[in-house]
């Protein structure tokens, strides 16, 4: 892992944000030091999970300052053996808080690349690879989940070709089928973020089977939201299908698999206040149209 490990008390950076004190500047250093120590670190992880918002410096502190990253994620790789055994709430909590302070690096202009080069996001598939539908398990899913929301969240071309030399893409489909409504929001997100990206257009209508993949969860996500109802999601599987159909061999497909209740007035109700998703499907299907 390209870690530099640079002390922040001698590198600081411009400190401290806006409409904050040095005595906040003082208490955020101790705190990152309190995560170098196996004692005060569950502690130290809380503080700072509450604080990252605040702090605009903070990814980069958090990544070159000595020892952070490597006790995030030796808190990350604790919980492993939990994983098949049972996840206590106050394991799940303690590690989330160390996935948040890998969001807030994830999410920073300066730090991303440095992130996905030290693969780091690939410490987080085992808690995606999980089925267990427990809150614990789910809130470490969810968690999980942002951090790479975080990373596809800037449209980085990069980012996109890291994460198709991944397991995401069928990470992400398992949990659009079976987890929470939460959990499907942020999964069917990173798709479609994928998606966006002509790159991951193309590596996801390359072959049969991924096509397939992906349109098979769609159309059951489709047959669920007949009964369930989720706006959010509705969003989202039009947007997935209206960028597939970007592609010529996928929109010859979606002309015989696009589910029926997108092309009838199913989810009219649902529809009736946002003009925009309505557009959306409205173009998918002319885009679909015969002529």
């Amino acid at each position: 892992m390209n870690i530099n490990n640079n002390n922040p008390i001698t590198q600081p950076y411009s400190y401290p944000p806006n409409n904050q004190t040095y005595d906040d500047e003082e208490k955020v250093y101790q705190l990152l030091l309190d995560l170098t120590s196996v004692k005060d670190r569950e502690h130290a992880l809380l503080e700072l999970s509450k604080k990252r918002e605040a702090y605009q410096d903070l990814a980069p502190i958090l990544w070159h300052s000595f020892g952070i990253m490597s006790a995030l994620i030796q808190e990350i790789i604790a919980v492993y053996p939990m994983l098949s055994v049972g996840l206590s709430s106050h394991a799940s909590n303690r590690v989330c808080n160390a996935l948040a302070l890998l969001q807030c690096v994830a999410s920073h202009g300066e730090t991303r690349s440095l992130f996905l080069n030290a693969h780091i996001p690939l410490f987080l598939y085992p808690f995606l690879n999980t089925t267990s539908k427990t809150r614990p398990f789910e809130y470490l899913r969810l968690t999980s989940l942002g951090v790479i929301g975080a990373l596809v969240k800037n449209d980085n071309s990069d980012v996109i070709n890291f994460l198709l030399s991944t397991e995401i893409i069928p990470l992400c489909l398992r949990i659009m089928e079976t987890g929470s409504e939460l959990s499907k929001t942020v999964a069917i997100f990173i798709v479609q973020k994928i998606l966006l990206d002509d790159m991951g257009l193309n590596y996801i209508c390359q072959t049969y089977e991924r096509f397939y993949a992906v349109g098979t969860v769609l159309s059951n996500m489709v047959t669920q939201l007949q009964s369930q109802h989720s706006i959010r999601l509705l969003k989202h599987i039009i947007r997935c299908y209206l960028r597939l159909s970007d592609n010529s061999r996928a929109r010859e497909a979606l002309r015989q698999c696009l589910p029926e209740p997108l092309r009838d007035a199913t989810f009219s109700q649902l529809l009736k206040d946002d003009a925009t998703t309505k557009r959306c499907l409205a173009t998918l299907l002319v885009n679909l149209s015969e002529n």
